[in-house]
């Protein structure tokens, strides 16, 4: 009877590794399609622990009758184990959300201006969000003009997106449960489906398949925000997360040397800058180094014309439909063509004119792009 209770120890300290192993960032585990087992251990964890904790009960008494220490050491592992893998290692107790969400306007803003944010404008109602913080957070939850918005961002793909947060008509919140391609995974509380960070995508679960609806964003330096969205709010940094925030501090700039949120300033490297644009159902991938030395970019994705601008900051970038016919030019980040001229948020200088169309760009590292939008073609 005493092997039923090593058995018992035995099973329940692989689970417990196997469903972190599969979830997590550990050698080796985020190059498998290993989401469907990853899913399948997590939905049915409970059923796996029961059965082992009825086999370690059942062998108890005979495996401490004939050896107490090495009981006693078998248990000690299986508590390390637990305590490690659920809560050391698990992505929601290495990731929290804020506790103090706050924001403020230009005048109170404690941000610095050469941040980079996530910006969003909707209704013409105008927030932004430092990647130097959502980026420790992976998701905060807010209202833009009352509009529930989900603002998630992913440090080892470099991916900011803002999604709705409602899921079968109904506002829900969600969880960070790790990653899958290296690519954050959060879980809805109401169906505990899994839905991918990048695409807003239900990957695993009962809702697979679905989309949430994603909100334009763009992706500027804090001062080219403020300067295109004057009465913008932004998202003020938490005092009870000021050694996580320390630890992106130079995230910004691609300077930090983490082994998965460093990155490569080669060009078309796993952890190389691109700037991606979906549009007409296709994909397109913009190098940044080649984004730096030509500034403004004419090009076509799919069948619409389209054009892509880094302004003089070297940071802040935006994409728009281009009229058929019309060649840009940049000038002191402003856009003329055909006569006109346009702010780079899209907005002619003259009322007498039409805004430009603009169209969500995305800057990512070159793995993730690639990954997730596996027909992408390069410039």
């Amino acid at each position: 009877m005493k092997k039923i209770f090593y058995a018992g120890i035995a099973g329940l300290v692989l689970f417990e590794i196997a469903s972190v192993y599969f979830i997590m960032p550990m050698p080796g585990s985020q190059r498998m399609n290993s989401l469907g087992l990853a899913y399948f251990l997590y939905h049915w964890r409970w059923l796996f622990r029961g059965g082992c904790v009825l086999l370690i009960l059942g062998g108890l008494l005979p495996a401490f009758r004939s050896s107490k220490g090495g009981a006693l050491m078998a248990a000690g592992v299986l508590a390390f184990v637990v305590y490690q893998f659920n809560f050391e290692l698990a992505a929601e107790k290495m990731f929290y959300p804020p506790r103090d969400f706050r924001l403020a306007d230009a005048a109170a803003n404690q941000v610095n201006l050469d941040k980079l944010v996530l910006g969003v404008d909707i209704n013409g109602k105008a927030k932004a969000y430092p990647l130097q913080f959502i980026g420790y957070h992976h998701q905060v939850r807010d209202e833009v003009d009352g509009i529930p918005v989900l603002i998630t961002y992913c440090t080892v793909c470099r991916s900011g997106r803002a999604y709705s947060p409602v899921v079968g008509g109904l506002p829900v919140n969600f969880r960070l449960v790790g990653m899958d391609h290296f690519n954050a995974m959060l879980e809805d509380a109401r169906t505990c489906s899994w839905w991918r960070q990048a695409t807003g995508e239900a990957v695993a679960g009962p809702l697979k398949g679905e989309v949430l609806p994603e909100f334009p964003t763009v992706q500027t330096s804090l001062r080219e925000w403020l300067a295109l969205y004057p009465e913008s709010l932004v998202m003020q940094p938490d005092s009870a997360f000021s050694e996580e925030y320390a630890h992106l501090e130079t995230y910004d700039t691609g300077l930090g040397r983490g082994k998965l949120t460093g990155t490569d300033t080669l060009s078309w490297k796993d952890k190389s800058w691109v700037v991606g644009i979906v549009s007409d159902g296709e994909a397109k991938a913009y190098d940044w180094n080649r984004l730096k030395r030509e500034r403004l970019v004419h090009d076509r994705v799919g069948r619409q014309p389209v054009v892509l601008v880094l302004a003089a900051d070297n940071k802040s970038f935006f994409a728009f439909e281009r009229p058929e016919a019309v060649e840009f030019s940049l000038q002191n980040d402003t856009l003329f063509g055909a006569g006109n001229a346009w702010h780079l948020n899209g907005l002619p200088l003259s009322e007498r004119y039409d805004p430009l169309r603009r169209i969500t760009a995305y800057q990512e590292f070159w793995h993730s792009w690639n990954t997730f939008h596996p027909r992408t073609t390069r410039y």
